[in-house]
C-alpha cells in the first residue's frame, strides 16, 4: 500500500507565533516612536537615531523576553515528565489503567483500551502519558531558542521597514508618509500571517492596523504635547 505524507498547519504554531508577533512590534514600536519624535519637532536625523535606537532595544527585549518566558514553559514540561517518568516506575499497573482510561473516553471498548494501552506502555511508556495526559508532542513542544531567534529576526525585519520609510520620504511628508506606509506594513503582515496559518485575512488584517494605528496616533499626540512644554 503506497503511503502518503500528511502537512498540518498547526505544525507552524510555535515559530509562527513568534515571527507575527516580532514583525509586527518591530512595526509598530519602530513607527510610532520615530512619529512621536517627528511629532515633537524633533529633526529628521533625531528621528532616525531614535528609531535606530529603538530597533536594538526593541530586538535584544524580543529574544530576551522570548527566551525567557518560553524557556518557563519548557522548564515546566521538563518537570512534569519527570514526574511523570516517576509516577510510571513506582506504579505500572496504575499508569497503565489510566492511559487505558483516555482511550475509553473516546469511545474505544475496554478490551481495546487496555490491549492498546499496553502495547503502547510496553514501546514507549512516556511517550505515550505525554501525549494522552500532558499533551506533549514533538510538534507543540517549547523551544526557547527558536522563539528568541525567531523574535528577534522578525522584530529587526520588521523595524527596518519605517526605518527605511523614514529615510526615504520628504520632510514634510514624515509623519504623514511614516503612519500610512507603516499601516501598508501592517496590514500586509496581517495578510501574510493569516495566509500562513491559513486563516481569513480579513480579521488579522484588521486588528493590527487598529492596533498599529492608536499606537502611533497616541506617540503623535504625547510628542506634540511635550514639545509643544517643552
Amino acid at each position: 500500500m503506497r503511503s502518503h505524507r500528511e502537512t498540518h498547519l498547526v505544525s507552524r504554531i510555535g515559530w509562527l507565533r513568534a515571527a507575527v508577533l516580532g514583525a509586527n512590534d518591530g512595526i509598530v514600536s519602530t513607527a510610532s516612536l520615530m512619529i512621536g519624535v517627528a511629532a515633537s519637532g524633533a529633526s529628521r536625523s533625531s528621528m532616525l537615531i531614535s528609531g535606530i535606537a529603538g530597533l536594538v532595544a526593541g530586538a535584544m527585549s524580543m529574544a530576551a523576553g522570548e527566551y525567557v518566558s518560553v524557556s518557563s514553559q519548557s522548564d515546566t514540561e521538563a518537570a512534569d515528565l519527570r514526574r511523570e517518568q516517576q509516577e510510571i516506575a513506582d506504579n505500572p499497573d496504575a499508569e497503565l489503567a489510566e492511559l487505558a482510561g483516555f482511550y475509553v473516553q473516546r469511545g474505544v471498548d475496554e478490551k481495546t483500551s487496555h490491549e492498546v494501552a499496553k502495547q503502547l506502555m510496553e514501546h514507549d511508556a512516556l511517550g505515550a502519558h505525554a501525549r494522552e495526559e500532558l499533551h506533549i508532542t514533538e510538534m507543540t513542544a517549547a523551544r526557547p531558542i527558536t522563539a528568541a531567534l525567531t523574535s528577534a529576526s522578525t522584530f529587526t525585519a520588521g523595524a527596518l521597514l519605517p526605518l527605511i520609510l523614514a529615510a526615504l520620504l520628504p520632510a514634510s511628508l514624515t509623519v504623514t508618509g511614516e503612519a500610512l506606509g507603516s499601516l501598508l506594513f501592517l496590514a500586509l503582515l496581517g495578510w501574510v500571517g493569516a495566509a500562513a496559518g491559513g486563516a481569513n485575512p480579513l480579521k488579522p488584517v484588521g486588528r493590527v492596523v487598529f492596533w498599529g494605528a492608536l499606537a502611533m496616533g497616541l506617540t503623535a499626540g504625547i510628542g506634540s504635547l511635550v514639545g509643544k512644554a517643552i
